[in-house]
């Protein structure tokens, strides 16, 4: 676990940038029947955006691959 510091531009930044992307590549193209939907469908965004969305920052891996190499390495 890493502790970052609260409301520091850098972090700030960040935190946009990932709501922006889920705006953009999968909340906009879900359907929204009902609000149970809606959580069902953001459940299977952030799962997608963690084990298959590639990231330039971390080499075009996803957030998942990522640390598994990382934890992987001696």
């Amino acid at each position: 676990m890493k502790n970052t510091a609260v409301r520091s531009p850098g972090n700030n930044g960040i935190a946009r940038s990932f709501v922006k992307t889920m705006k953009q590549d999968y909340i906009s193209i879900m359907p929204k029947a009902d609000s149970r939907s809606a959580l069902v469908n953001l459940a299977v965004a952030f799962s997608h955006y963690n084990e298959h969305h590639p990231h330039s920052a971390l080499g075009y891996r996803s957030p998942r691959e990522y640390i598994r190499r990382k934890l992987s390495q001696p």
